[in-house]
Parts: structure tokens; C-alpha cells; sequence
């Protein structure tokens, strides 16, 4: 895969470049950038498959890269130092992303996962919603991509009934009857739609407020949803829930 480095600090580039060729062979790096304009260029030049991009160039960032560039045939990679509001909207995309300092096995597996997606998907629809996400100057995400076996699927969040954990992967039960099986873990959205309002009422089951009719005073505790499902509460996540949907 050819690749292309972009960093604004140049002890970063040179770090990633040699855990690059260290552990992971198949990326062929050719040609870095320190700034939005030569990463650009570069770009244009080399035509990559894959740009590791760090979000926070000086007084740019990557997403200035992405949005000057009229088409995006690669995939991406974020390298980040802080866990801020344009990772919480790379997460919301379904796109990957590294923290600084570089783990190495989280480094593989991102490079991994990006070759599978060479042969199988464009990522091309992703980072579209990305730049639409990042162009809203509210912290407020309304949609999320979920990563399926053979497709993309984007949902506004106000579509989402309830999620459920199946294992390492979760359930999306969504307005229209839809129940989509996607290949992440319920803690990993767990972990995104909480600050939006979703409620973890038990180790497997998440659900959107919005779609609660009642709470049953059966077996401790359950909610009864407008859909007819319920979902049990377990005591950890009681008074947590219940004060939620009391301030609803």
C-alpha cells in the first residue's frame, strides 16, 4: 500500500515512520508532509492508498487536508495527541484512529483492517459524512455510520430503538423494524451515544430515551418500550436510570 505521513511535527513523522516499516511491511511510505498545502501536493503527486493524518496541524488541521481535496480515492488513518471533539466525529464516522504515543498493536490492526477494506469497500462515503459532521459548529452529532458485513449504513440517531450485545458484536434496533447486526462491541457504543442521552441499562442492552413508555415494577425492574420490547435494568444502572428519565 502506498502511504503518505502527515504530521506538523517532525519527531512524530520519523516515530511513525519506523514503527511503519518495523512492523508493518505492506505500507510502502512514499512521500510525508508537515503542513496542509504539502500534504495536499503530496497527495495530488503520489495518489495514495492510505494517509495516516494527524488532526491538529498548528492552526489547521486534517480536516482542512481532506476538505481541499476534490476527490478522496484512499483511505484514512487519525493521529491524534487528545481525545477531542473531531475524534469523537471520526469515532460517529466509523473511521479509524491512533492516539499518541503509537501502540504498536493498535497501529497493526488499523493497518489491517485498511487492507481489507481496499479489496472490499470505498471509504470514500465515510469520509463525506465525516466533513459534514466536523462542518457543524456544534458539538452535536446526529448521525452515525455502523460498519455492516457488506455495506455502510448511516442512521440518524433518533432512528435508534435500542442496542443489544451479541458477544463482540451489537444489535441496532432502529424505528423502521430494521435490526441491523454491526461488528463492534455494545461498550464501544455505549461509550459514543451516552453523551448524546442513551441510557446503559445493563451490561448488554443500551437504550434511546425517546422510545421508553414505561417502567415496570416486574423482576426489579424493566422498561417497557414503545416498540413492545422490554429491557431489564440491573442494580448497578437503577438510580442512574431512573434519575435520567425523571429529568426527561
Amino acid at each position: 500500500m502506498k502511504a503518505i505521513l502527515i504530521d506538523d511535527e517532525f519527531s512524530n513523522l520519523e516515530n511513525l515512520r519506523t514503527l511503519l516499516q518495523k512492523h508493518c511491511p505492506q505500507v510502502n511510505i512514499v512521500a510525508t508532509a508537515k503542513n496542509v498545502t504539502d500534504a495536499v501536493n503530496a497527495i495530488e503527486k503520489h495518489l495514495p492508498d492510505l494517509i495516516f493524518l494527524d488532526i491538529q496541524m498548528g492552526e489547521q488541521t486534517g480536516f482542512d487536508v481532506l476538505n481541499l481535496l476534490p476527490k478522496r480515492n484512499f483511505e484514512v488513518i487519525f493521529v491524534t495527541a487528545y481525545d477531542q471533539y473531531g475524534i469523537q466525529a471520526v469515532k460517529f464516522a466509523a473511521l479509524d484512529y491512533l492516539l499518541k504515543p503509537v501502540d504498536i498493536d493498535e497501529l497493526k490492526t488499523a493497518v489491517s483492517k485498511v487492507e481489507q477494506k481496499l479489496v472490499t469497500l470505498s471509504q470514500n462515503s465515510q469520509l463525506d459524512f465525516l466533513l459534514q459532521q466536523i462542518k457543524n459548529p456544534q458539538p452535536a452529532i446526529s448521525k452515525i455510520a455502523l460498519p455492516m458485513q457488506s455495506e455502510i449504513r448511516y442512521i440518524a440517531l433518533s432512528e435508534i430503538i435500542r442496542c443489544e450485545a451479541d458477544n463482540t458484536y451489537t444489535f441496532f434496533f432502529l424505528a423502521n423494524n430494521e435490526k441491523l447486526l454491526v461488528s463492534k462491541s455494545l461498550k464501544e457504543y455505549a461509550d459514543l451515544l451516552k453523551p448524546n442521552g442513551f441510557l446503559r441499562t445493563h451490561q448488554s442492552h443500551l437504550v434511546n430515551p425517546k422510545f421508553v413508555k414505561s417502567w415496570l415494577k416486574e423482576d426489579g425492574g424493566v422498561l417497557l418500550l414503545t416498540s413492545g420490547d422490554k429491557i431489564p435494568i440491573s442494580k448497578p444502572n437503577k438510580e442512574v436510570v431512573k434519575l435520567a428519565l425523571q429529568q426527561l
